[in-house]
């Protein structure tokens, strides 16, 4: 965004979007200001905190400027700020004339407000889930036979009847992750999205909590784990309900394959060289402010250092993580080790396995669904077909969301 057209002067009256101030969590002279509807947040001096606040009161420019210097024996160009804030898009109108901007993403279930889940967090709450968790964990040291295997997978016969109502499932449990995060945010009152996303040749649904950043970082943590929490929760659950209730067999069945098909997912939130739930822990622990986009740039880095003695660079190769405070660059070159090796590993087992594997299944399914059009078995066609649906449908849908999600870095590379 450009400077605003209206002219910041001593006497211009500046109107801000709602905006979140509050105090570092590293840094008491630093505070975090930002648009939680924009996702947009930046470090600034304690200083600007205050500029902030009285500006919001509808004080002149010249009268912020004179007060901030009896107060804080400052000299700030206050009209100076006020157009960067501008170029942040954090202000609203100057003198009464609005300023262009990028119109907010609209947060999904808005009606959904603090005081509506802050339950969803509280102690009794937490008591109850610990409680039923530890029942689940002790009942399968006392009954280690009901421990998932792989077996339960294939509650059918009918391995594409399996995978259908097994994915069905996995999708409802992705939902209700997601879901988590972002009441946990809006516990928290800040907004959210839910969205499909990629990572590496993963289809993901994931959940757009940029706006915790005006939140402290002690509470933020709740937003990260929530998801893997009802996970826990819910294979609890289902464990107890195999361990004591009397079951119908079916049930009993399509019970385990349930509580198979949750516990696999956990630990692809431990795959930290990508944004997973646990990795936002690690960023935080760690202190850095983008740890993935960090690490990811000295690879990057690297990989360049490595082809300077053969290929002469169009302009000189720089240390990306040169500018992070000590802390942060350490962090940023031990975790970069991590990420090339991660994404290395996971794409080329892909790669050598589970490609090969989608795609010989995908054509024994075309196969089977052929033959059963020709006269061959009916079940096995349909068995085939449903396979086909699922496992297609989710390659399709990967296609769909990687194309659409990297558009414009698309465009940058044709053009």
């Amino acid at each position: 965004m450009s400077v605003p057209a209206a002219e910041v002067g001593a006497g211009s009256v500046v109107r801000l979007h709602p905006l979140v101030v509050r105090p570092d969590d590293d840094d008491p002279e630093t505070i975090v200001a930002g648009r939680p509807d924009l996702g947009e947040f930046v470090e600034l001096p304690a200083v600007c905190g205050e500029v902030i606040r009285l500006l919001g009161e509808g004080r002149p420019v010249a009268d912020v400027e004179a007060a901030v210097a009896d107060e804080h024996d400052v000299e700030l160009d206050v009209a100076d700020f006020v157009e960067s804030l501008a170029d942040l898009e954090f202000v609203a109108e100057i003198d009464g004339l609005p300023l262009p901007g990028t119109a907010p993403r609209a947060a999904h279930f808005p009606g959904v407000t603090e005081r509506h889940v802050r339950w969803l967090f509280a102690g009794p709450v937490r008591l109850v889930w610990l409680a039923v968790v530890a029942a689940a964990a002790l009942t399968v040291v006392v009954r280690p036979e009901l421990f998932p295997h792989h077996r339960d997978f294939f509650w059918s016969e009918y391995t594409g009847l399996s995978v259908l109502v097994n994915t069905a499932f996995f999708s409802v449990l992705a939902s209700v992750h997601e879901m988590m995060h972002l009441l946990a945010a809006r516990s928290l009152g800040a907004p959210a999205r839910i969205a499909f996303g990629t990572r590496l040749h993963y289809l993901v649904v994931q959940t757009d909590v940029t706006a915790i950043w005006g939140v402290p970082r002690r509470h933020r943590y709740r937003v990260y784990l929530a998801g893997m929490a009802s996970d826990l929760f819910l294979i609890a659950t289902m464990l107890l309900a195999v361990a004591y209730l009397p079951l119908p067999g079916f049930a009993d069945a399509l019970l385990r394959a349930f509580i198979l098909t949750a516990l696999l997912s956990l630990p692809l939130q431990a795959q930290i060289y990508m944004r997973t739930d646990l990795y936002f822990v690690l960023r935080d622990l760690l202190r850095c402010k983008d740890l993935f986009g960090d690490g990811l740039r000295y690879v990057r880095y690297l990989l360049a250092r490595a082809v300077t003695p053969f290929r002469r660079p169009a302009s000189p190769v720089t240390d990306p993580t040169g500018e992070l405070a000590p802390h942060e660059r350490r962090a940023v070159r031990i975790y970069a080790v991590a990420l090339a090796l991660g994404g290395s590993v996971t794409l080329t087992v892909f790669a050598f396995y589970g490609g090969p594997i989608i795609v010989n299944g995908l054509v024994h399914a075309f196969a089977a669904v052929w033959d059963g059009l020709h006269g061959g078995p009916a079940i096995a066609a349909v068995d085939a077909a449903l396979l086909i649906l699922v496992e297609g449908g989710i390659q399709v849908m990967f296609l769909v969301t990687f194309i659409r999600t990297r558009r414009p870095w698309l465009r940058r590379s044709r053009s």
